[in-house]
């Protein structure tokens, strides 16, 4: 699936943009059905709030009990000081995770890609298995900040294998808040562990590398249909979206079953529902 030029950029740089492999109508598809989950969604009943910055002071019962199921969250500006919504519930969603690819035929249709079987072998993953997805909506005007961060924090295995599979719905600019990443930056430590038991959470500190700055961190805007992979020590990061244009991505994290998988990892599956991997 990927030339020998494209392999070898992810292992120099530990991330890779491939345009235009998704078509407008999969996107158009997938969007249509996000739009609906988000309507059907009563936050009256039970709601969470997603943020990065005080990721365990955020992180309730809502939000575990996302693990392996379907659920909405709001972004972090979405309420005024008396609570309520500033502005229509479809504008004001962070975003819908975590087993969408599981446990929804459109977003599973969506994953099911030999394409995306044959990129995780290319760059290394033996027994590809999809741990969880995300629907990022990077609402205009108050898209939250998504702070520098590793996806291996979240899915520890050993050795690292986890994958990250990131899809532009929409086009990702420097005004709306595309991606940003330290080329190479996945040759350093992993800085955190973000460890479950039970539930109780916390962030294990394991390095005291600092995380990228200007200086060398590089931006990653990609037009509507582009995959991004990301190694999962790569660093990476999205400022804060104040533009009038939403960054809709749909998100997937990936391990090698071939490797061990931590069982403090916030996300765990047993027989009731296994693990699976693209196809």
């Amino acid at each position: 699936m990927l030339t020998d030029a494209q392999k070898l950029q992810y292992q120099r740089d530990g991330y890779l943009v491939v345009p235009n492999f998704k078509s407008a109508a999969d996107i158009a598809v997938l969007r249509e059905r996000a739009a609906q989950i988000v309507n059907q969604f009563d936050p009256g009943a039970q709601s969470g709030i997603f943020s990065t910055i005080e990721q365990e002071k955020t992180t309730d019962d809502y939000f575990l009990g996302s693990d392996n199921t379907v659920r909405c969250f709001f972004e972090e500006e979405a309420f005024g000081a008396d609570g309520q919504l500033k502005q229509d519930k479809s504008l004001s969603i962070n975003k819908i995770g975590h087993a969408m690819h599981d446990l929804d035929p459109t977003f599973r249709a969506f994953t099911a890609d030999e394409r995306l079987n044959a990129v995780a072998r290319d760059i290394g993953l033996a027994d590809p298995k999809v741990w969880q997805s995300m629907y990022i909506f990077k609402q205009p005007g108050i898209g939250g900040e998504v702070r520098w961060h590793q996806d291996a924090t979240y899915f520890d295995t050993d050795p690292v294998s986890v994958t990250t599979f990131w899809f532009a719905l929409e086009d990702a600019t420097l005004d709306n808040g595309c991606m940003w990443a330290e080329p190479g930056g996945h040759r350093g430590p992993m800085r955190e562990r973000f460890l479950r038991n039970g539930d109780q959470v916390r962030m294990e500190k394991l390095s005291d590398m600092p995380w990228p700055d200007n200086s060398t961190a590089v931006p990653l805007p990609c037009k509507a249909g582009s995959l991004m992979v990301f190694h999962g020590l790569l660093p990476h990061y999205s400022a804060p979206n104040r533009s009038a244009v939403s960054r809709h991505a749909y998100t997937l994290h990936v391990t090698d079953g071939a490797t061990t998988y931590s069982p403090q990892n916030w996300i765990q599956r047993d027989e009731r529902l296994p693990v699976r991997g693209f196809i």
